[in-house]
């Protein structure tokens, strides 16, 4: 799926213009989105952040407390979440058990009034589409997880909704399903002609399925953007372990960015004045037992190894000492350094492996 233009929201004559704004006790949320029609766009966040609240309040579940909400100019605020166009696709799918998985396509245009015979041809239609023909008559317990989740996206687009909403969409599949489930899924959204919003904790669903980012934490909106500009110019620490950098906040003068007022200096290639940040990757972390001598790296740190893991096929090492970072190593270049909680090492990061930006 080609990443489409950016529209800005103040342009959005068709499509999503919201200010999500909910009020529940302890917490408040208020995040602004807004899409065009065609776009897909991603809810990121950690558990408690506010993207499902987000979402069952563009669905009609959740009442505004305040803000707005406009699709393709129309007000939705306090009409029923059965009259909205809208299609949800629900994280455990909610399928009717009892229907078979025909029925459940045509429940939708049923309850637009379309005539059963004609709603039955329409899910037909829809479980052709998704590859599901020859389970038409199955029952949902008769479905494989992908292919429930291939019907109740079907059911979600038969209604031809003006919002299609997405609560972790593959959360329920295992890992090779899904694989192919979401290859299905970016199909299906770059043919969808109306805005998508899909809530997910995954990075790389949000990279593979969304053409632009909503980063929320706390009930509030931290950055947004593509998935590209997003990996490349993480702002907080919770972007940075999802995209999976080293990412580090200070002071730029010149070629350095200084890490706190007694913090480390950051040699990078980017010239700067100001807050900025810096981040590298794991991988252009070098680990040395002794200090190294005659390197050409311009970053040198001392540290303690505080834990390991696998992380594909590799090992990523956790480290702290006069700066705290991650380093993705070889099975073999750990065990020829003898790495082990508690271990000192020396880290090295070449200043053309940084990255430095504005804060």
């Amino acid at each position: 799926m080609t990443p489409r233009e950016a529209h800005p929201m103040t342009d959005l004559r068709g499509g999503l213009d919201a200010h999500l704004v909910v009020d529940r006790g302890a917490f408040h949320l208020d995040v602004a989105l807004g899409a065009a029609p065609g776009d897909v766009v991603a809810l990121l966040g950690p558990n408690g952040a506010g993207k499902t609240t987000a979402l069952r309040a563009l669905a009609g579940l959740t009442q505004l407390t305040g803000g707005h909400l406009r699709l393709d100019g129309t007000e939705l605020d306090g009409t029923p979440p059965e009259s909205r166009p809208v299609g949800v696709v629900f994280q455990d799918y909610l399928l009717f058990p009892h229907l078979s998985a025909l029925d459940n396509v045509a429940f939708g245009p049923r309850c637009q009034g379309v005539p059963k015979a004609a709603a039955r041809a329409q899910a037909a239609e829809w479980l052709a589409r998704m590859g599901l023909t020859d389970h038409a008559h199955a029952k949902p317990r008769r479905l494989s997880g992908g292919q429930a989740q291939r019907v109740a996206l079907a059911r979600a687009l038969a209604t031809r909704p003006r919002l299609l909403l997405l609560d972790e969409p593959l959360a329920a599949l295992d890992a090779r399903t899904r694989l192919e489930v979401r290859a299905g899924l970016r199909r299906h959204l770059a043919d969808f002609e109306a805005v998508a919003v899909l809530v997910t904790h995954d990075p790389l669903d949000a990279m593979v399925l969304a053409d632009r980012l909503v980063v929320v934490e706390d009930g509030r909106v931290v950055q947004e953007g593509t998935p590209a500009e997003i990996a490349r110019r993480p702002r907080t620490d919770y972007i940075a372990q999802l995209v999976g950098l080293n990412l580090y906040q200070g002071e730029a003068d010149g070629h350095t960015v200084r890490v706190g007022a007694q913090g480390p200096a950051i040699a990078t290639t980017e010239q700067l004045t100001g807050p900025a940040f810096v981040a590298f990757p794991p991988n252009a972390v070098t680990l040395h037992r002794d200090r190294p001598t005659g390197s050409s790296a311009r970053n040198l740190w001392h540290c303690e190894v505080t834990g390991l893991e696998t992380h594909g096929d590799q090992i990523r090492a956790a480290l702290n000492g006069e700066v705290s970072l991650t380093a993705d190593l070889t099975t073999i270049a750990a065990a020829e350094l003898d790495l082990h909680p508690g271990a000192k090492v020396w880290a090295t990061v070449k200043a053309s492996q940084t990255h430095a930006y504005p804060a």
